[in-house]
């Protein structure tokens, strides 16, 4: 039998590699992810978020160690922000590396 998820489960940390780094800030800047500019000692610069729910994201220039892959990522939006404006339900985008992202809008 799986194991079941327990209520003290919660996403800490999401970091995505990506062959499109400013088009991919701009991507998910425009869902409403408010990304700041990061660079630690002489590591890559990259984009990271803090969500309201203490989750980080953080949006990394993909190396030949770390290559952009897929992922499927799903964030409740608010659809009326968004530009163009999206209608009240589920709507699957692809981000700027080809990841399946779905939204879920009120």
């Amino acid at each position: 039998m799986p194991p079941t998820a327990t209520a003290t489960a919660r996403i800490a940390l999401m970091v995505l590699y990506t062959d499109h780094l400013e088009d991919s800030r701009a991507f998910y800047t425009g869902l409403g992810f408010p990304f700041v500019r990061e660079q630690h000692g002489n590591g890559p610069v990259h984009y990271s978020t803090t969500l309201p729910d203490g989750t980080v994201i953080e949006l990394y220039p993909a190396t030949a160690k770390r290559p952009a892959s897929s992922a499927r990522l799903g964030f409740t939006v608010d659809g009326q922000t968004l530009t163009p404006p999206l209608a009240p339900g589920h709507h699957v985008v692809k981000d700027p590396d080809g990841r399946m992202v779905e939204l879920y809008t009120a």
